[in-house]
């Protein structure tokens, strides 16, 4: 039998937000404001997108409203790329290198589930591996760049001498690229360590709530979590890569010793 939520039991629970709020300005957190609006805003958001998704989740409706509701979030996804990164300035990634971040895991797991027929292709199949896809890449896309360039800026004086030996700009900041890479991928990892014994995922959750089998609800998370770790990959590898070669192959990351 299926689980429902009324909007007392939503309210009820935002009081575990208000819990937050009051605990930021006890302690001085700075933080009960964007908690507020941040709380505020998921509503919002999760409210309209449970009324958009109506038509194009609807048994009847066609497989080109969520193929729609899917490149509308490859948009959002590829704009929050950019704004996530934006504290490198002029080497964060550009606006073809994030799109095509976002888009190469989502091609590549699509293609696995739909095409190796692991999910039947439906728009209620879609829209969610679409969402879960890259939500769950854009934190540790972020985190790898901003890593990355965290790394090249303290290890400035060993890429130049890397540079002056005489190594190709790839050659000397691929230490970095492969720490970057390794400390975005580490929480999944970690992750994926402790699901079925301290945690309960998401869409194993959610499936069991919604009065699934067991079993059938551990299979879909298994997919889930593969498809989780390998898009995370993807999508680290090509942003960390185009940021190296647009900090140190285009001169931007000078070469150059100090003064």
């Amino acid at each position: 039998m299926a689980v429902t939520v009324s909007p007392w039991g939503v309210a009820v629970t935002a009081a575990l937000v208000a819990l937050t709020v009051v605990v930021s300005w006890r302690l001085n957190l700075g933080l009960h404001k964007v908690v507020f609006l941040s709380s505020t805003r998921s509503v919002v958001q999760l409210l309209a997108t449970g009324l958009l998704l109506v038509p194009a989740l609807r048994p009847d409706a066609h497989l080109g409203w969520a193929w729609l509701w899917s490149g509308v979030m490859v948009v959002f996804a590829t704009g929050v790329v950019r704004r996530r990164t934006k504290p490198l300035e002029e080497n964060r990634p550009s606006i073809v290198l994030s799109a095509v971040a976002v888009t190469c895991p989502l091609a590549a797991g699509l293609i696995v589930v739909f095409c190796c027929g692991v999910l039947p292709l439906k728009p209620w199949t879609l829209v969610p591996m679409a969402g879960i896809i890259l939500g769950n890449t854009l934190p540790a896309t972020a985190a790898g760049a901003i890593r990355f360039i965290e790394l090249v800026t303290e290890e400035r004086g060993q890429i130049e001498a890397m540079l002056a030996l005489g190594f190709k700009p790839k050659d000397a900041v691929r230490p970095q690229v492969a720490r970057a890479i390794k400390t975005a991928l580490t929480p999944e990892i970690e992750r994926m360590r402790m699901i079925g014994l301290v945690l309960l995922p998401g869409t194993m959750t959610g499936m069991l709530l919604a009065g699934a089998d067991p079993i059938d609800a551990v299979m879909t998370q298994m997919v889930v979590t593969f498809l989780v770790l390998g898009g995370i990959t993807v999508t680290v590898v090509t942003v960390v890569l185009g940021c190296s070669f647009s900090a140190v192959g285009d001169g931007r990351i000078s070469t150059q010793p100090h003064d």
